[in-house]
């Protein structure tokens, strides 16, 4: 049985080397065709963010490049252009799970790199190009227009740029290689921390399982360790100063459902902290901190908002599906591997549909609203100043929590915009389908959702929870591994 709920811990696409086995013409546009079909009658959130002109339009460009036969890779990057003009965090498109193991060779960029004031800058400790240098150009191609280039690789929310950088800071040497195929050395122009005379340095390309541990061992690990591996404790609680507290909450993926034994945990454990701090009024301001919070599923969100608020709330103002029954059941790509299992499956899946979205209105079928009821505030609900720090990685489950927290409390924003949509976001149900040519997979999230969230002035449709205070890290404090939003938060609260 498929899993229900938000679901999203950052979904990498497998970037993997090129066979030379080229495609047809005929074969191509089928797999593009069968694609379009399958997000136009199963992706609700296909016209979110895009009018159908603009969808038709995108199309209309893939369409006009198959005029020739294509190797997968090529085909790939044209499907992913797609995937992620669409706008959802949730969307995911990977090559054939045949070519996972295929990387051979010293071939991808040796360094990681990070994003700093919108800079490119060497994210390792090594003897070649000191760690902090600006890098301008890569093998001629200068840093603006690989980062337009790579950006398509790792999807967000509506038209956000700013979650972008987690893909680039994660996964740089791999999308790298895809885009401009494999390369055995790297000539790159770059100037020195603190410089602008501009440099020259050839490197030598590493191999896939070098460029892994080099990531592993990136400079900036003490300052985002928890953004891009599973934390080992999903959640923190501790008294910071006299009168401040922090709740941090690194990830929802705390149990599967209310009744988990995993998530029942987690909610002792907050009513355990908010009843200290019933009793402790001297405590007046609690920093939340989901910074590091990629999503995880329900009710883990919802709950952790219960003791933020003073008045009821919903999840949605809406949700809704574009069908009951699985469309393109050819090219459905099952959990199950046994024929008889696999109906059981799609059985349960289908039934499920029909239970929390029962009725046919227009062309949706609208979520019933016993699986949307009004909740209400927990009894030793935090009555203090809270100051949520946010971040580009928060997404999906953790982005619906910030965008309640922004959207219906007094909460202070403090960060970075997040990739997942204040007012909404494609979610909770998951789906996969492949191709039948190329065997290219494609994963998306079937219910639109619009989140319980006010309009206000400085969220913006399209957008991730936008912070009242805009706080990212400048270069002296990434050369430091200072915690620049948590340092001005604490300033914040001792001007206050």
């Amino acid at each position: 049985m498929r899993k229900f709920k938000i679901i999203l811990l950052l979904i990498f696409p497998f970037l993997l080397y090129s066979q030379n086995e080229k495609f047809t013409v005929e074969q191509l546009k089928q797999d593009l065709t069968t694609f379009k079909q399958i997000r136009e009658k199963a992706n609700s959130g296909l016209y979110k963010y895009r009018t159908k002109k603009q969808i038709d339009s995108i199309y209309s460009w893939a369409f006009a490049q198959l005029n020739n036969p294509k190797d997968l890779v090529d085909f790939y990057k044209i499907i992913v252009q797609i995937t992620d003009f669409e706008g959802s965090v949730h969307n995911d498109t990977a090559l054939p799970d045949a070519f996972k193991n295929n990387i051979s060779g010293k071939v991808f960029f040796p360094y990681p790199v990070k994003l700093i004031s919108n800079k490119i800058v060497v994210n390792f400790k090594n003897t070649e190009i000191p760690v902090g240098s600006e890098i301008y150009s890569v093998n001629g191609i200068s840093a603006n227009i690989f980062l337009r280039d790579l950006s398509k690789y790792y999807t967000t929310d509506g038209f956000n740029k700013s979650g972008k950088s987690i893909g680039i800071t994660s996964s740089f040497s791999r999308y790298f290689e895809m885009e401009y195929g494999p390369k055995d050395t790297f000539l790159v122009e770059y100037s020195l921390p603190g410089e602008t005379q501009k440099r020259s340095k050839s490197l030598a390309g590493v191999s896939n399982d070098e460029r892994k541990e080099n990531f592993k061992n990136r400079y900036s690990l003490p300052s985002d360790s928890l953004q891009f591996t599973k934390a080992k404790k999903k959640y923190s609680f501790k008294i910071i100063s006299p009168n401040t507290a922090m709740l941090a909450v690194h990830s929802f993926a705390i149990g599967g459902n209310a009744k988990a034994k995993e998530h029942l945990i987690y909610k002792k454990y907050l009513d355990s902290c908010f009843q200290m701090l019933s009793v402790h009024p001297e405590i007046k301001n609690l920093i939340v901190d989901v910074r590091n919070n990629g999503g995880g599923s329900d009710p883990n969100d919802l709950v952790t908002f219960s003791y933020l608020t003073q008045k009821t709330y919903r999840e949605n103002k809406s949700a809704y599906i574009n069908f009951q029954k699985i469309p393109f059941l050819p090219y459905f790509v099952y959990e199950e591997t046994e024929n008889e299992k696999k109906l059981e499956e799609k059985n349960d899946f289908e039934a499920e549909l029909k239970e929390e979205y029962p009725i046919l209105k227009g062309k949706i079928y609208p979520q019933d609203l016993k699986f949307n009821r009004l909740l209400q505030p927990d009894k030793n609900t935090f009555k203090g100043q809270v100051y949520l720090l946010i971040s580009p990685r928060v997404a999906s489950a953790g982005s619906l929590f910030a965008s309640l927290v922004a959207g219906k409390t007094s909460a202070i924003i403090i960060g970075e915009e997040t990739m997942g949509g204040y007012f909404g976001h494609n979610g909770h149900t998951p789906i996969e389908y492949e191709l039948p040519n190329t065997k290219i997979k494609t994963t998306f999230s079937i219910v639109n959702l619009e989140q319980d969230v006010p309009k206000k002035p400085n969220q913006l449709f399209g957008h991730g929870v936008m912070p009242d205070h805009e706080i990212t890290q400048p270069f002296d404090d990434f050369m430091q591994n200072k915690d620049t939003q948590l340092e001005y938060t604490m300033k914040l609260i001792e001007k206050k």
